[in-house]
């Protein structure tokens, strides 16, 4: 939503049951119950397609993708045969949040959780899904899977994550999606001026909190892999590329050539989703063509830094081939 001053302002009252260990919200982590509904265009979808890859939670938690675009009445499932999610057996994923709150009237956003027994959606809470991907699902995680939310690192990792997502997951809405000149720059100012920051702080260090991959990184991926494709352009980031800063260009080569982040990373879609649904921005729904992918695979150097992608643990197996992301949607070999 945009306020008088013309600042987008996030709505941030997601639902925010969880699901436990202990089922004290009345949904207990168990494998096979619920279906993790994603689309590949949306940031904070991608970061839950990520985690649960790297936890190995494929056979525990389902996963339904949904189509690249959608209208005001919700995702849709038009990639499936008949346009039907096969296991929820839906068409739209707003069907799953009436089935729960039959008066609802937020938005229907992805990431979003349902229970498959009953249809019914259990949390589209996206900053605590990840955090309970790798805290309490714990039983049902791969062998070799890594902490991404190490005890020891979790105050650093929120404070990074704090303002990571004020000016740069949300700062780039915040510029795409002002109405007045002022609330655009404040936006744009705060965005490259976090964008220095980090690329201070990973100047020295190849991760940003510790020598593993945390949920920080995971974080921070989803919106640079879309900067050039996406918010370069459409959302008047322009001030630089991705592709022209440095340090980000390789730290993000780095993740998008590691198992997990590339192998989830579907460029056309994002392309798609930005560029024909936001018509008050880009009101002809063109879908640009470029630009180049194939540089994502260059040498990125970051590994003379040292660090332990997975620590102790081990990278994740390929994709199940029902959810690999298509050839021709990504510069990596299928």
């Amino acid at each position: 939503m945009t306020a008088d001053t013309g600042e987008f302002t996030r709505d941030m009252n997601y639902v925010t049951t969880r699901i436990t260990e202990d089922g004290r919200d009345g949904y207990p982590v168990q494998s096979g119950r619920y279906r993790l509904v994603v689309s590949r265009a949306c940031p904070w979808a991608n970061r839950a397609m990520i985690v649960r890859r790297l936890l190995g939670l494929e056979g525990a938690l389902s996963m339904a993708i949904a189509g690249p675009t959608h209208d005001e009445r919700s995702w849709t499932f038009d990639l499936d045969p008949g346009g039907r999610d096969p296991v929820l057996g839906i068409e739209r994923l707003r069907e799953a949040y009436f089935a729960r709150f039959p008066d609802y009237e937020k938005g229907i956003t992805v990431p979003a959780i349902v229970e498959v027994p009953t249809g019914q959606l259990v949390t589209n809470d996206f900053n605590q899904i990840t955090i309970d991907l790798s805290l309490e699902w714990r039983a049902l995680h791969r062998e070799g899977a890594p902490e991404l939310y190490p005890e020891a690192l979790r105050a650093e990792i929120d404070e990074v994550n704090e303002v990571v997502f004020r000016d740069v997951n949300n700062g780039v809405y915040r510029a795409g999606f002002a109405t007045t000149q002022q609330a655009y720059e404040q936006a744009y100012h705060a965005l490259f001026d976090r964008l220095d920051w980090l690329s201070e702080r990973l100047s020295g260090q190849r991760y940003l909190v510790g020598d593993t991959i945390t949920e920080a990184d995971i974080r921070l991926f989803t919106t640079l892999a879309r900067f050039d494709p996406v918010y370069h352009g459409h959302y008047k980031c322009n001030r630089a590329k991705l592709s022209e800063m440095p340090v980000l260009w390789a730290y993000t080569r780095d993740l998008f050539q590691t198992p997990g982040f590339g192998d989830t990373t579907d460029f056309v879609h994002i392309k798609q989703h930005y560029y024909e649904v936001h018509r008050d921005v880009n009101p002809t729904g063109v879908v640009p063509a470029g630009p180049d992918l194939a540089n994502w695979l260059a040498p990125h150097g970051r590994d003379a830094l040292g660090g332990r992608p997975f620590g102790t643990g081990t990278p994740p197996p390929p994709p199940p081939a029902d959810e690999r992301v298509p050839a021709e949607h990504t510069p990596l070999r299928s």
